[in-house]
């Protein structure tokens, strides 16, 4: 990992280069601190004062410089307000053109000012938490609270950053007058605040102010889900990918592949049991059935996400081939009476997962302006998918026949998806855009493959207060800047699993152990639903595909709770601990003991475990883009890679559960895949803990 001190200097401003944070100057004197204690001639007292003091000094060089260029901006925006009034009075559309790229000009250098201060606000939160690992102390606790809220507070200048909102705030409303002065439109932002501001400058203001806020909303939030991590010190070159990588249409149609994707893999959960009786199997080898996509999908993540260095185009076609034939199979088998047929055909259909593709674009081809909102697309594609699946299944409930060919509830779903793989397929080759990789050496890879992303990974998402995640991402960062330089070596991205398991710490193990843990206990309670349901209700498949699809359909709004609400009123570990606690309860309540098994007890449990599981996937992925080593952002084996991988493998474990539970039978199929659901979720309970209680 570069170290931060080479990054800080390498990417300043260079005539603003006297005015940045002294980041080498701070760790050397935490450096001779410690040999001072250690050698007995400065006691703790007199450190605190003199570390105190260096900071204030250092702070109030960047306030005042801040200070020095809001008015240099203010007084250039009060410039063009002058000749903006003059054009009210004799429109002429070439001064009302230049006027607007003079108002971008000072937009521009408005950007460079949010980055200096984003800079500097990144190297203070570095550098007190590097104080308190060397020295055991909660300085930064004690620093930040009796600074902020003085009354003469220079940390609320920074981080409140009052007066650069009043700039952006001008430089809003006259561009957007400005605008539809050449339009008919003679309405202000502040008359209709709900009016798009289309000005690109504007945007990329927008997404850098809001990097200096510690709020955490539901775009975000969501949008963590996609676990597309990026680097941790963007530069205002890099806040824009080229126009010519970004096609909306190609966006669209990732978007469109996962949402089928999804729909494909759910779509036979409500029938896999009956299809399996009706080719002379046990109702059980429905987990084999359902996990046999996962268990495809474990290698077909690899290969897709080193394709896609290549290409985005040709995985896309090879998915929608795999998948239609994947789905033909599936539906022939009944005709042939063959469960192996069936099964080949689910393999298939995971061979052809280009998830990992989907989140390559995103996190290549989309602006950083939008790729916030391409990631929460991506999230929410996926979550509609899954809703409409078991849906779409519940309304495929008809029989007859054309030829020899059979078509009914177990072989619609194959034959449905056939139909909008082969649509996809001629959508794809008609409207998609393969981006120019001729940019690529400056846009190194930032793939993520599973569930993620912010948009900075330790910018200022977070307050200057260190939080408990705070820590735990100080942890990932391995105190890697101890030396100026890192080695050439050390920014390579992982080149083979092995190396890239090596990069992880402690605690983005016990991350990737409750990823594993979510994703195993949620496919227990989705795979076994028809068989469970059917035994001990006697509900038909209709009823089993609401069920699920109302299960689906809970994944937004509880993010919008999650994102909108509690996220802003704890921190991510609290929430992270409570959903771990409230998953285990889940199931623990959904065990069949004492009194007979009723729906109202499944149905609860089951709603329980399954919404505390999408509130502990949220969070448990918002932390482990933060504390993920950088090395892991890039390359063909990155950290989407590892949490897809720990997330399938558990599916194919769960799935595989099932199956084996099926020889107790189905009596005690319920009890027997809970089991280990349980261990599995204590063991996550107890790692958390522990990795939390030695960090801090």
């Amino acid at each position: 990992m570069v170290a931060f001190g080479k990054k800080l200097k390498d990417r300043q401003i260079q005539e603003w280069q006297g005015y940045y944070i002294n980041y080498k100057l701070m760790k050397k004197q935490v450096r001779q601190y410690a040999q001072q204690i250690e050698l007995g001639t400065l006691d703790r007292r007199n450190v605190l004062k003199d570390f105190s003091r260096m900071l204030d000094n250092q702070i109030e060089k960047i306030v005042l410089f801040l200070l020095e260029q809001q008015g240099l901006l203010a007084s250039r925006i009060e410039k063009l307000g002058v000749q903006h009034d003059a054009l009210q009075e004799e429109p002429e559309i070439n001064k009302i053109s230049e006027l607007r790229e003079a108002y971008r000009a000072v937009g521009q250098d408005l950007l460079k000012l949010l980055f200096f201060v984003e800079i500097n606000a990144i190297g203070l939160r570095k550098i007190l938490k590097k104080f308190d690992k060397r020295f055991g102390y909660r300085f930064t606790d004690y620093y930040v609270k009796t600074r902020a809220n003085h009354p003469y507070s220079q940390l609320q200048q920074v981080f409140k950053h009052v007066g650069l909102g009043a700039v952006v705030g001008a430089l809003s409303r006259n561009l957007h007058e400005l605008q539809d002065r050449e339009g008919s439109s003679y309405l202000s932002i502040y008359d209709h605040p709900t009016l798009p501001l289309q000005d690109p400058v504007i945007d990329s203001i927008k997404a850098a102010a809001d990097r200096l806020t510690h709020s955490t909303n539901f775009l975000n939030f969501l949008g963590k889900h996609a676990l597309i991590m990026q680097e941790e010190l963007p530069t205002p070159s890099e806040e824009q990918v080229d126009d010519e990588r970004y096609h909306f249409m190609s966006l669209l149609l990732n978007l469109a592949n996962t949402f089928l994707y999804m729909v494909n893999t759910y779509i036979v959960v409500p029938t896999a049991d009956d299809y399996s009786i009706s080719l002379g199997a046990a109702p059980t080898v429905c987990g084999i059935i359902i996990g046999a996509m996962a268990v495809a999908q474990v290698f077909s993540s690899v290969y897709f996400s080193a394709w896609s260095n290549k290409s985005y185009f040709r995985p896309l076609v090879f998915s929608s081939v795999a998948l239609f034939l994947g789905n033909i199979l599936y539906a022939l088998a009944y005709d042939f009476n063959s469960i192996w047929i069936l099964l080949i055909g689910r393999l298939l259909c995971g061979f052809g997962s280009a998830r990992a593709v989907n989140r390559r674009y995103i996190s290549d081809c989309v602006p950083l302006r939008i790729r916030m909102q391409a990631s929460a697309g991506f999230v929410s594609a996926s979550a509609l998918g899954m809703a409409c699946g078991p849906a779409l299944a519940g309304v495929l409930q008809t029989k007859f026949k054309i030829w020899k060919l059979t078509f009914n509830q177990d072989t619609l779903p194959g034959w449905v998806m056939a139909v909008a793989w082969v649509i996809y397929l001629i959508w794809l080759c008609i409207t998609f855009k393969e981006p120019s990789r001729d940019t690529e050496e400056y846009h190194a890879p930032n793939q993520s493959n599973d569930e993620e992303s912010g948009t900075l990974r330790k910018g200022l998402n977070q307050p200057l207060l260190i939080t408990s995640e705070d820590k735990v991402d100080e942890d990932a960062d391995q105190d890697c800047d101890d030396s100026e330089e890192a080695p050439e070596e050390s920014r390579k991205p992982a080149n083979s699993i092995r190396s890239a398991y090596r990069l992880l710490t402690p605690s983005v193990k016990v991350q990737l152990l409750i990823y594993f843990m979510l994703k195993y206990v949620m496919e227990i309670l989705l795979s076994e639903s028809s068989v469970i349901t059917t035994y001990y209700f006697n509900w038909k498949i209709s009823k089993v595909s609401v069920f699920l699809a109302c299960l689906g359909l809970t994944v937004l709004p509880v993010n919008i709770i999650v994102g909108s609400y509690i996220s802003n009123m704890f921190e991510d570990r609290q929430i992270l601990l409570v959903s771990e606690l409230m998953v285990c309860i889940g199931v623990i309540l959904s065990f069949n003991i004492i009194i007979p098994y009723s729906q109202p007890q499944y149905i609860c449990s089951g709603l329980l475990l399954f919404v505390s599981a999408e509130v502990l996937e949220g969070v448990n992925l918002s932390l482990l883009s933060r504390v993920m080593s950088s090395r892991l952002s890039r390359g063909t084996y990155n950290g989407g890679l590892l949490s897809t991988e720990a997330g399938t493998i558990a599916r194919v474990i769960a799935d595989g559960t099932i199956t084996l539970a099926g020889y107790f039978g189905q009596s005690r199929l319920l009890n027997v895949t809970l089991i280990p659901s349980l261990f599995i979720t204590i063991a996550s309970i107890l790692a958390t803990f522990y990795t939390y209680n030695s960090l801090y």
